[in-house]
């Protein structure tokens, strides 16, 4: 097999326009930030429908300042899911807090709305409630966590609700854009997200507190507005007024936002065909089970996702191989794959910090045995969905367990 022939994991589209975009940024003399970041923050906000938008160069950045601005400090605890990347739980550890990971549903492989509701009354009952400041909620792979109930749970216990929407654009949950929903969310703009800044995120809130606090600290803490000082508008002089971070987004990175956020929908509809694709090929084998969609509740509730990932999971009682060796099989047939995720808990070091066993987290733990996320991005021709849907259907077919 050439190299070319391999069909890689996931590919941005990179269009003349964002070409052209850049170019023009960096003839400019802005290079980093300045007015591109900007307009890019204001058509996003627009976009989302929210208050403000808030920009840096990663969501781990968004998580951390999201976490600073409410307060968070030693000892504090914060509530998220084990199903995701280090980023949603190492912010919390940047401030000495802990992590309380809670399961998540086999079918949405989100975090578990009635664990969560038990973790509450068990801190309730021994009087530790209090340490915890907020819930990290993770739309995997871009279908929405249960807002209404994450929110309500929240609001009834003084915690403040932070939304990692890294995968989660654009998203909807029951009529409502992901982004306008928990107190502050959190995006993703990393090379392989549904839109690209190669490297990049945005906060999004309607709390003009933390807004203010925010963009301070994603600038060493440097008084609001510190780029202007290099403008005909701006001063020479600057204050620090917290020690802050080093978290700004640049004004190239941001023209390849402002480009890919003209053509998020059409993108997001690329996405959908192909996950549509899949599942109508997939949906007869009993040996693999395709992703959650809007069936969970009514079809036309306005829950979209945003299909950032399709994450198949293969039903190995019907099948003569796991899921590592059917990883090695597509990737011997030129299909590139990826996991999401390995969950947080059996990584050494949360096993070691805390004394996790795979088992406290039985979900989380036995879906990632089963999962392989399949490649889906606009830039896939019907070709590529078409090889990737062949090949699932050989290997299911040559080791399909006799009898079946």
């Amino acid at each position: 097999m050439q190299e070319h022939d391999f069909l890689q994991y996931s590919v941005p589209l990179i269009e003349e326009d964002e070409i052209k975009e850049v170019v023009q940024t960096l003839r400019s003399g802005w290079i980093t930030t300045g007015p591109k970041v900007r307009e890019f923050e204001t058509e996003f906000g627009k976009y989302i429908g929210c208050k403000h938008a808030i920009s840096v160069n990663s969501c781990t950045a968004a998580l951390h300042l999201a976490l600073e601005a409410i307060g968070v400090k030693e000892e504090d605890e914060v509530i998220t899911s084990p199903m995701t990347f280090a980023s949603t739980a190492e912010v919390i550890r940047y401030f000495k807090a802990k992590p309380l990971f809670i399961d998540i549903e086999s079918d949405s492989m989100n975090i578990d709305v009635d664990k969560l509701k038990e973790m509450i009354e068990r801190k309730k009952k021994d009087g530790t409630l209090g340490r915890v400041k907020g819930i990290i909620p993770v739309h995997y792979g871009g279908y929405p966590c249960q807002m209404d109930v994450i929110t309500r749970v929240a609001r009834e216990n003084s915690m403040t609700v932070v939304e990692d929407a890294a995968h989660a654009f654009p998203c909807f949950y029951k009529g409502k854009v992901i982004g306008t929903i928990g107190d502050m969310t959190c995006f993703s703009f990393y090379a392989t997200k549904c839109i690209t800044t190669g490297e990049g995120g945005m906060i999004t809130t309607d709390n003009d507190e933390w807004a203010e606090r925010i963009r301070i600290m994603r600038l060493h803490g440097i008084s609001k507005d510190a780029w202007k000082r290099y403008t005909s508008e701006g001063n020479w002089y600057y204050e620090i007024l917290a020690p802050g971070y080093k978290y700004n987004l640049t004004d190239p990175a941001a023209a390849l936002g402002v480009t890919q956020l003209r053509k998020a929908n059409r993108m997001w509809e690329r996405r959908k065909a192909i996950a549509s694709y899949y599942t109508n090929a997939f949906k007869e084998m009993s040996e693999i089970e395709t992703p959650l969609a809007n069936d969970v509740w009514e079809p036309d509730n306005g829950t979209k996702h945003s299909w950032h990932l399709y994450a198949l999971k293969l039903n190995e009682e019907y099948l003569s191989i796991k899921r590592d060796r059917f990883i090695e099989e597509l990737k011997g047939r030129g299909i590139g794959t990826s996991v999401h995720f390995i969950p947080l808990h059996i990584h050494p070091y949360y096993r070691e910090t805390y004394g996790y066993k795979p088992e406290d987290f039985p979900v989380a733990y036995e879906t990632y045995k089963r999962i392989i996320s399949l490649p889906i991005y606009a830039k896939m021709s019907d070709g590529d969905a078409q090889r990737v849907v062949e090949a699932v259907k050989d290997i299911v077919t040559l080791y399909r367990k006799a009898g079946r």
